[in-house]
């Protein structure tokens, strides 16, 4: 950034803080901040959190991103709804004890998850999964978790993996006429099965791929070689494409169509929704905040739907690393081996009838005692790690 770029911003900033300070009210005031280019975080700066946090303000965040023109997808729009400041400032301070939480990576720490209260309540809580050797979360977070409920849970029994009781039928892509595959139908790998995700789409190359799990191509992979590809229940399988891209953290893998068949942002489910974007991190905490639940189909479970129990959430039972902008939701029994690639999603509350939002990627589900939930990547954290847009 120049030299003289930084004087305009410094000298634009100090001209907000001084109208403050002339008795500028709440309102003009986040207007201006967001009419200016600036994140609400710039209050930081401006030394102006406690009058941003007032019990009876407003805040405006960016709940989702969507495409104006479902047939465009490279235009896409940032969405914002006002909320109460005292409910943003509990959330933004969640998430950030929530970030603190996944740096100590103390010993017992097996993951946690922001839960934000309902908007009345301007409250929010962190869940923290401790092995039973586990240090107290208290302790280490002191009184920078102050005004911040902390659950700690104690998880047993992470090692022994559980086969659900019910066995499925995959379900296959039916008619493949207008040359597009919807997300929700079986893919295969050269090891495996698994879900086909909608359309994933890189705005800076202006490229679209194929989706599924990273872990259904196994460990022993060759990006040169490992196909992906569409059964059939009457006909021979369809070669969809060649994985471009693998992103064992995130578990997913990118595949660039090599033929006919192009990836759709279409669901198969009874009313075949189109997908229209995807939530923001704040507007999964809004839906949370509203009570919403979450929808998904599954190449062996198909629609379900369920309660979304945790947001930004960091998962380390699995890996020797952590996966961070996780999603819990639902229950256990929503998700299966097959599963894996689907994504979770809600009504878009302002598009067409029939138009979804994603809100994320499924990957896995709870297998121990006391626990019962689906994991898997938010869709903003695939957007901030790797451009990805559904």
């Amino acid at each position: 950034m120049s030299g003289r770029h930084t004087d305009r911003l410094v000298q634009r900033l100090a001209t907000l803080r001084d109208r403050l300070e002339t008795g500028m009210d709440r309102r003009e005031f986040v207007r201006t901040v967001v009419s200016g280019g600036f994140a609400i975080g710039m209050a930081r700066w401006l030394g102006v959190n406690d009058f941003l946090a007032a019990d009876d303000g407003e805040v405006p965040i960016v709940t989702a991103l969507v495409r104006d023109d479902p047939d465009d997808p490279w235009t896409v729009r940032e969405r914002t709804r006002y909320v109460p400041a005292e409910w943003y400032a509990a959330v933004e301070k969640a998430f950030e004890v929530n970030r603190r939480l996944a740096r100590f990576a103390f010993t017992g720490y097996l993951g946690s998850a922001v839960i934000p209260g309902d908007y009345g309540s301007g409250t929010a809580t962190v869940s923290v999964g401790l092995s039973s050797d586990g240090h107290s979360v208290g302790e280490l977070l002191g009184e920078f978790a102050e005004g911040i409920d902390i659950d700690p849970e104690t998880i047993i029994d992470v090692e022994e993996i559980q086969d659900g009781p019910e066995a499925y039928e995959p379900r296959f892509a039916d008619s493949l006429a207008d040359g597009s595959v919807p997300s929700g139908v079986a893919c295969e790998t050269p090891s495996s099965m698994a879900t086909l995700g909608p359309a994933l789409y890189h705005p800076e190359s202006e490229q679209r791929f194929f989706v599924t799990a990273d872990h259904a191509f196994g460990e022993d992979r060759d990006s040169s070689e490992d196909a992906l590809s569409l059964p059939r229940q009457e006909a021979d399988a369809i070669e969809l494409g060649d994985v471009v891209h693998y992103h064992p953290v995130e578990d997913v893998a990118a595949v660039e169509p090599n033929g006919w068949l192009e990836p759709a942002s279409r669901i198969d489910a009874p009313s075949r929704p189109r997908v229209r974007g995807q939530f923001t991190k704040f507007g999964l905490a809004d839906l949370v905040a509203r009570d919403r639940e979450l929808e998904k189909v599954g190449a062996m479970t198909g629609h379900t739907t369920g309660k979304i129990q945790g947001v930004d959430a960091v998962t380390c039972f699995t890996d020797e690393f952590c996966r961070r902008g996780q999603i819990r939701w639902g229950g256990e029994m929503d998700l299966t081996d097959g599963d894996s690639g689907s994504v979770s999603y809600h009504s878009d509350p302002k598009g067409e009838d029939g138009d979804v939002l994603v809100a994320g990627f499924n990957n896995a589900r709870t297998w121990w005692p006391g626990q019962s939930y689906v994991w898997g990547v938010g869709a903003y954290r695939l957007t901030e790690k790797h451009g990805y847009l559904f």
